[in-house]
């Protein structure tokens, strides 16, 4: 039985005005900047207007630019109108484009440079390569002829130099997950600059071993879920969602599991957007079967590992927070012997080597536990493991919130870890 929700169909007005609020929301755009469209199978362009308030969007708000030029809509469309028209002209497939103005990427367009996707297998995997395009006149028929240019090579995601990024998708929930997959990697790169190391990229081999489809179990129908079961659903979903708000993850990234009982677990999906995941969407793990109609994270194999292992263990986060996850590309350590709240939740923070991750998590198992309970994943991020949800989940924003000190502390000057003493006191109070 598939009890997975299944939105239906969606007017590209109110599509367009829930990804531009979710867009502002999260402070990849400013009031007046950055625009979006979807075209339709009669070649009509729906788009953003011209000289609107971000902030409060609405449908009605939406114009339509029909093949003939024809406008329709109490605005004007928007100025960027121009380079939408000619991305669509070189890319049939594409069906959505976002354009808008993230920090963090602005901050490469204006150093003329294009983050590396190659740092996540994820990222790479989502966006691809990033292609570039010289500085024309915004609004001008120049700037769209350089962005389609780009766009004509084959790639999806585009900086603007001196400007901002345009991202193409077959639909704009695809167009939004690689602009926002491609915000959280410059963000993690300009995190990982900020520590002063090296950043290490994956090569090609690498990719490929993430991008193998792990081993598919038998499938099941399961029974109605009991209270209890729901009860546990609704609980990893809502703290999925928070994860989402708090910028730990992304709508494509972030493998979360509670346990049932000994045997059973549930574990987040694969391609179901993070921020609106619901209790029926996860897929129930028992006996070694999988719930039938649903497709389970690309990591099942480390979560049956961990849970076969460690039988006290209840929840499992698997995320790229982006402080941390700076760590995870580079071969700076993370210690987490900086302040008492740090060492109590997080323990000495493990590194896990970018193979283990892809395996068939017996490394990555034997590593955890309760007692050694954080690590950071070379090249995807960062594991924590918890006695319960909210136990999980705390020790993820504690992980992100040293890690985000440590980069500051280290941008001031000099860190200064608790001495042996300290942390032979705190182990005595709290450990023992």
């Amino acid at each position: 039985m598939n009890t997975s929700h299944q939105p239906g169909p969606i007017h590209p007005a109110d599509e367009l005005a829930s990804i531009m609020e979710r867009i502002y929301r999260y402070r990849m755009t400013t009031t007046s900047g950055g625009n979006l469209s979807i075209r339709n199978d009669d070649g009509s362009v729906w788009i953003t207007p011209a000289a609107i308030d971000k902030g409060s969007l609405g449908p009605r708000d939406i114009v339509c630019v029909r093949p003939d030029g024809t406008v329709e809509g109490k605005h004007k469309p928007s100025s960027e109108h121009p380079f939408h028209r000619l991305i669509y002209t070189a890319r049939p497939d594409l069906r959505a484009i976002v354009h808008a103005h993230p920090v963090a990427l602005v901050a490469f367009s204006i150093c003329g440079e294009r983050p590396n996707t190659r740092a996540f297998n994820r990222a790479h995997a989502v966006c691809g390569e990033v292609g570039f395009a010289p500085y024309a006149l915004p609004g001008s028929e120049k700037l769209g002829e350089n962005i389609a240019a780009e766009f004509a090579r084959g790639v999806n995601c585009v900086m603007l130099e001196n400007h901002g990024v345009v991202v193409g998708g077959a639909t704009l929930q695809q167009a939004f997950e690689r602009f926002e997959t491609l915000e959280f990697t410059a963000r993690i790169l300009l995190k990982a600059k900020s520590l002063g190391a090296k950043v290490k990229y994956l090569t090609s081999e690498q990719l490929e071993l993430a991008q193998r489809r792990s081993e598919i179990l038998p499938t099941f129908v399961p029974s109605f879920a009991d209270a209890r079961e729901y009860g546990l659903r609704q609980e990893l979903c809502q703290f999925i969602q928070r994860g989402y708000r708090q910028r730990l993850l992304t709508a494509t990234q972030g493998s979360f599991s509670a346990r049932l009982s000994e045997n059973a677990f549930v574990i987040s999906p694969r391609k179901v957007d993070r921020a609106t995941i619901q209790a029926s969407d996860l897929v129930l793990i028992k006996d070694s079967r999988q719930e039938e109609g649903k497709e389970p994270s690309r990591s099942l194999a480390l979560h049956v590992a961990i849970y076969k292992k460690h039988p006290e263990v209840r929840s499992i986060a698997f995320a790229t927070p982006p402080n941390a996850a700076a760590f995870s590309i580079t071969f700076q350590g993370l210690d987490s012997r900086t302040i008492p709240e740090s060492y109590i939740f997080l323990r000495d923070v493990q590194r896990i080597p970018y193979a283990a991750v892809y395996g068939n998590g017996d490394e990555v198992a034997a590593t955890l536990s309760l007692s050694s309970p954080t690590a950071i994943l070379e090249n995807s991020g960062v594991l924590v493991l918890g006695k319960t949800v909210l136990d999980a989940f705390d020790r993820l924003e504690v992980l992100e919130s040293s890690a985000d000190a440590l980069i500051n502390g280290l941008i001031l000057g000099t860190v200064h870890p608790m001495s042996a003493d300290v942390i032979r006191d705190i182990e005595k109070a709290f450990f023992v």
